[in-house]
């Protein structure tokens, strides 16, 4: 970090970047808080989180399976519209080609409670479940 001269600064105020529209249906429970598959591409969860850079402010959107822990899909925007986690989520799909059935969990936000996005969960073959 030194020789790149990267400097760690602390975040004071919280963000919200959690807001769910309220004529988004949420999904069912599938897991009830198992989150721990015996094999991978069985469940994948996502989430989005900001990062600071010198441009100002970008939105990471990831995919991670479960089961290995791994980053199977990521996607970077300067807006966190639903197109954030639905590119992350077709990359992911792109990547591993997982067997129809795949739960995707996430939380209630609006870009993963949409109807756009749980079409394309649905058109993937997979199933969402939000927490």
């Amino acid at each position: 970090m030194e020789r790149l001269k990267l400097v760690v600064t602390r975040r004071i105020a919280y963000k919200v970047t959690t807001k769910q529209k309220h004529s988004d249906a949420v999904a069912d429970n599938l897991l009830n808080m198992n989150f721990n598959p015996v094999g991978p591409n069985q469940i994948w969860a996502g989430d989005v989180s900001y990062l600071k850079t010198g441009e100002g402010c970008l939105y990471l959107a990831i995919v991670m399976d479960l089961y290995s822990r791994r980053i199977v899909g990521w996607h970077i925007s300067k807006r966190m519209t639903r197109d954030l986690v639905e590119q992350a989520l077709v990359k992911a799909h792109n990547l591993r080609k997982p067997a129809k059935g795949v739960i995707f969990h996430s939380d209630r936000g609006s870009q993963s409670t949409s109807t756009g996005f749980r079409n394309l969960v649905s058109r993937l073959g997979s199933r969402a479940q939000h927490g």
